[in-house]
């Protein structure tokens, strides 16, 4: 772990393992500790396994300038072109998931297979009561969980955190909107992974899927929080797919 200079945007990451590349793309506020409960088994299933935190997030400075996805979309690229070298498996979680679809979209010569957990991306897939108007209206608790990590490991000290919840509370109330009919230039297979009451509704998923050209859906007991809340469930998930692994098929007399 520590830092690399990735277009002159210091980086922080970590990188366990060995064999084939995955990136796990962290969601807002969070960084690689989030993935705390899969990186692990990502490791000892046989992938080395990188994690990148993205600017104004955890060890990475924030950079002037307002956070959109579009930029750690791009700089999401430049790792992947200058430290992981190759193709990669990319799994994406909450913001993370943004980011990856759209490094898919825009760059699918980097993205072996993809997941998206807990994410919408237009605000026809939003879950009412979610996260946007938790944020708008905080409360001690929220603000005391948001900044824990952050206040501790941020090189641009804790002051700097108001700016950083600014920028992302602009952002998270503007985007995503990516329009669902642009998903057909996603070739990489893709599992579409979310809670049962999670930030997005199982209908906005159900149309993501349909709209990407090797697309899967996985619809787990869970909130917001799945990779942490059933962690077992979701890495054999993971595995399972990320190994190329095909769902078992029924024929109507029930012969395998």
């Amino acid at each position: 772990m520590g830092y690399v200079d990735v277009a002159g945007l210091r980086t922080w990451h970590e990188v366990s393992g060995a064999g084939d590349p995955l990136v796990l793309l962290h969601g807002g506020f969070a960084g690689a500790s989030s993935w705390g409960g899969q990186s692990p088994a990502l490791v000892a299933a046989g992938w080395r396994v990188h994690i990148p935190e993205r600017r104004g997030h955890a060890h990475t400075p924030d950079v002037a300038g307002p956070l959109t996805y579009e930029l750690m979309a791009a700089d999401t690229v430049a790792y992947l072109d200058q430290v992981v070298g190759r193709p990669a498996h990319l799994v994406g979680w909450s913001d993370g998931a943004v980011v990856g679809l759209i490094v898919a979209q825009q760059r699918p010569d980097l993205v072996d297979r993809l997941v998206l957990i807990g994410q919408y991306y237009n605000s026809a897939g939003k879950a009412p009561g979610g996260l946007l108007r938790l944020l708008e209206q905080p409360d001690d608790a929220t603000m005391g969980f948001l900044r824990a990590e952050y206040d501790q490991v941020t090189p641009d000290g804790p002051d700097h955190f108001p700016v950083v919840y600014a920028k992302m509370l602009d952002m998270i109330g503007r985007e995503p909107e990516i329009d669902l009919a642009t998903l057909g230039t996603v070739p990489a297979p893709t599992l579409v992974l979310q809670g049962d009451r999670d930030e997005v509704t199982v209908e906005h998923s159900q149309a993501v899927v349909a709209a990407l050209p090797n697309g899967r859906l996985a619809v787990l007991p869970g909130t917001h929080l799945l990779p942490i809340e059933a962690p077992q469930l979701v890495n054999a998930l993971l595995v399972s797919f990320l190994r190329g692994d095909p769902p078992t098929l029924f024929t109507a007399d029930g012969d395998a």
